[in-house]
């Protein structure tokens, strides 16, 4: 009886051997870029100096993990990677006739797959479909519809075959793009909800594609923020309620995330997000366990988030693209004027900033308009006392807004600015609040609660803003500039960028109530470029700018509102 039993035991065991025999696994490493924002040399083209990050040290990274994956490495972009730097710019708007730059480097670098951003957009039709032409890959957007043909406009998918596993890819953009640019840079699309185009795509790739697994890249943060009543983030919305995807690649929100959520079938998706200027990877393995039959017996998913502070610029790359390096330079470099003081975008959140001012005074100029909304679009930019050089342009103005002009009555003016100063400062109760609204820690904005490219100020008019006062009742408009009456019935000619006047920030449609549909209707007047084209312009007539405070405004009562600035700029900025 033992014998027996000891023989079945036997068999059984090599049953068990021989069954695992017939299941191989095959190793694949997924590795995403996000939001690069033209970060593509280790050098920052705006600051003049080097810096950390950049597709040059990627390209390293990339290039030993192949050695050890060889070509079970699939490498994905997740788009918002043609605006940020002077490089991107210059190969976007300046040298329109060679290979795009960006799209050379991508294809160097062995790029599988692409994904549309809403940065990648914004800088045009001419730009993007070009760059897309020069781009060796696919770059995807299952929810950019066409609206003359009703299809997609770029492929929704893309899938691979590895080691007899197959992989879908599905990429999609945040939706949101009309709240944000004028309709000249999307003509002729349409931005579809991510979650029920996500619906559509899933059923046709299961049915079509048969993948053994299912990848979203997704430019878009996880979850939240309507705009007007679309979902701009909807990635972790997607993964939990559509069933089906393995892993989310994440981008567009610039939080690094790695993390498990469980979908609506109750199986684990994973999400990660490297956030940007390629400072950082998403890495993720996959281990595919496939039985004689070619069927799946198993699977395993594991992130992590790489830095690229430990990687050096790949030689070759850099030896690759060294003319196009030494263009950019040469770009950078011109002398458009100078400045007799130095200013910083710091100083704009305490009170009137000559760095701000001197954006309204050259928007009042441009457009002859009443008065100017504007904020400072990056928290810490500085031009420094001398010569100025078109490098410091992207410091003065990051974006390739547009300028409007638009028509607001005085009442839409105000309440444009209620909403502003409630989402910049506080409520202060007693003198030793805070004056800005601020978080305990970083929550993606640094300390303030909420993004600063939405603290807006005006020229052209006289207010006060009483921060122990609640929204609707902060603002005091005490007369126009000139000292003529400001009249809440009245229309005015308003200067305000592109990214306010479609809606960004919610500023003309929530905080002045103006319906979106009716935004377009106000605009009376638009740049045909960029609006730091016509700042260099300016700057370039000038000669020398000697850029003070237009002191059209304060913070009130001074005796709390004084010392709390000191307060805060010491927290927020060490000084």
């Amino acid at each position: 009886m033992k014998y027996l039993i000891c023989l079945m035991t036997l068999l059984g065991m090599m049953r068990v051997q021989l069954l695992a025999s017939d299941v191989h696994t095959v190793t694949l490493k997924l590795v995403e870029t996000s939001d690069v924002h033209g970060c593509y040399f280790p050098y920052d083209f705006i600051n003049r100096k080097p810096m950390k990050g950049s597709l040059a040290r990627v390209s390293d990274y990339v290039k030993r993990l192949r050695k050890e994956y060889g070509e079970n490495v699939i490498l994905m972009d997740n788009g918002d990677i043609l605006q940020g730097q002077p490089t991107a710019y210059y190969y976007n708007y300046i040298d329109t006739a060679s290979l795009h730059l960006n799209a050379e480097m991508l294809n160097y670098m062995r790029y599988d797959v692409g994904n549309m951003g809403n940065h990648d957009i914004e800088t045009g039709h001419a730009v993007y479909d070009r760059w897309i032409r020069d781009c060796g890959f696919p770059v995807l957007g299952a929810n950019v519809t066409d609206v003359k043909t009703g299809k997609p406009y770029l492929p929704p998918y893309r899938v691979f075959e590895k080691e007899g596993v197959r992989i879908a890819v599905l990429g999609m953009i945040t939706p949101s793009i009309p709240s944000w640019l004028p309709e000249r840079l999307w003509s002729g699309l349409r931005f579809e909800d991510m979650e029920q185009a996500a619906r559509k795509w899933v059923d046709i790739i299961r049915e079509k594609e048969r993948p053994d697994v299912l990848v979203g890249l997704f430019h878009s943060g996880p979850e939240g923020n309507k705009l007007d009543n679309v979902v701009e983030n909807a990635s972790a919305l997607v993964a939990r309620n559509v069933p089906g995807f393995d892993v989310v690649f994440m981008g567009h929100d610039h939080v690094r995330a790695c993390e498990k959520t469980v979908n609506a079938a109750g199986d684990s998706v994973l999400l990660v997000n490297p956030a940007n200027m390629a400072r950082t990877v998403a890495e993720v393995t996959l281990e595919i366990r496939k039985d004689k039959m070619g069927k799946v017996a198993g699977k395993s998913v594991s992130g992590k988030l790489v830095s690229m502070d430990d990687y050096e610029a790949d030689e070759d790359f850099m030896k690759t693209f060294h003319s196009q390096y030494d263009a950019v330079s040469r770009f950078v470099a011109r002398k458009i004027g100078s400045i007799d003081r130095t200013i910083s975008s710091k100083d704009a959140f305490f009170g009137p900033s000559a760095f701000v001012d001197l954006i309204h005074r050259l928007q009042l100029k441009i457009t002859g308009a009443d008065i100017s909304f504007c904020a400072p679009l990056s928290a810490t930019a500085e031009i420094r006392k001398g010569d100025i050089y078109m490098s410091d342009m992207f410091n003065l103005y990051k974006y390739e807004n547009l300028l409007y002009v638009m028509e607001l009555s005085g009442r839409e003016i105000k309440d444009f600015l209620e909403m502003s100063y409630a989402l910049w400062t506080g409520r202060m109760q007693q003198a030793d609040d805070h004056l800005i609204l601020l978080n305990e820690k970083d929550n993606g904005f640094g300390r303030f609660k909420n993004p600063s490219f939405n603290f807006d100020s005006a020229a052209g008019i006289i207010y006060t803003v009483d921060v122990t006062k609640p929204e609707g009742k902060k603002i005091t408009v005490r007369s126009m500039a000139d000292g003529t009456p400001f009249d809440m019935n009245k229309i005015y000619k308003v200067a305000v960028n592109s990214y306010r006047g479609n809606g960004g920030g919610d500023l003309l449609t929530k905080g002045a109530g103006i319906p979106k549909a009716e935004l377009a209707e106000r605009i009376i007047f638009s740049t045909d470029k960029d609006l730091r084209f016509y700042l260099m312009q300016e700057i370039e007539k000038a000669g020398v700018l000697s850029p003070e405070p237009l002191n059209q405004w304060r913070f009130v009562p001074e005796e709390w509102t004084v010392p709390a600035a000191k307060r805060d700029c010491q927290l927020l900025f060490g000084k």
